[in-house]
């Protein structure tokens, strides 16, 4: 069994406290109680988690309690795990872990990352000339990705799993678009095939859609994200994809 969790982890900025008093001291007894029966835990940070708190969760790494999987490979059993927390950009201040998409393009109503703040230092052709469509490139190489499982924090551009509350908004006569992840992980998908992929970020996609999956060729891709209070649980088995549950806790 493994525990996926995709970002979105923390409370705000300056929440290492949180990390080391109230995620922390729960995991480790979960992992005494449980001893070999304690899950595989992959992590990786969302757009809201600065990363320099995030950086505290490799302190736990370190104690055993989990894996952070962001730009890194992971398995689980034959399955080769993958992670990736970046996102498109957004209109939020906050630009630790956001990246042009395919090109330099910025929607309307979005900073790219050359502006905002950063919590902790970066390359600066990095973030002038990076990309996800990139990025995801090195990550898969040659890897052969029939098998294998994807955690991102984005969604897929144009589907269910990506639809933000903008309706009727506009910048400066500019419609918004109501679409907001990402077009390089849904050209990914698309050409890759991967089993599964694993998505956050849009918290309202699932209540304005209806829908917290959805399948595209033979990947089916599916959705924690969620505007509540409740944590939202997906159950998957990684031979019945398309038998996977949500549950709100």
């Amino acid at each position: 069994m493994a525990i996926f969790l995709g970002g979105d982890l923390l409370p705000g900025i300056n929440a290492c406290n949180f990390i080391h008093e109230a995620i922390e001291p729960d995991v480790l007894d979960l992992q005494q109680k449980l001893g070999n029966d304690f899950p595989l835990i992959l992590l990786i940070p969302g757009n809201d988690d600065a990363a320099a708190d995030f950086a505290n969760f490799e302190h736990s790494e370190n104690l055993g309690l989990w894996k952070i999987i962001h730009n890194r490979q992971d398995h689980i059993s034959d399955h080769s795990v993958f992670g990736y927390g970046n996102v498109p950009p957004t209109p939020f201040m906050l630009k630790d872990w956001e990246r042009y998409d395919v090109s330099r393009f910025v929607d309307p109503g979005s900073l790219s990352p050359e502006e905002g703040h950063r919590t902790v230092p970066a390359n600066a052709d990095e973030i002038r000339f990076g990309t996800i469509a990139e990025d995801l490139k090195r990550l898969a190489d040659t890897e052969n990705l029939a098998d294998s499982v994807w955690l991102f924090h984005s969604p897929p551009y144009q589907t269910f799993l990506d639809r933000a509350g903008l309706d009727g908004r506009s910048i400066d006569h500019v419609p918004l678009d109501v679409n907001i992840g990402s077009i390089a992980i849904r050209r990914f998908i698309e050409d890759q095939q991967p089993l599964i992929t694993l998505h956050g970020h849009v918290h309202e996609s699932a209540h304005l859609t209806g829908h917290w999956r959805e399948k595209l060729g033979r990947t089916w891709m599916l959705s924690a994200a969620h505007d509540g209070p409740e944590l939202a649980l997906v159950r998957v088995d990684l031979d019945k994809p398309e038998a996977a549950t949500r549950q709100l806790l």
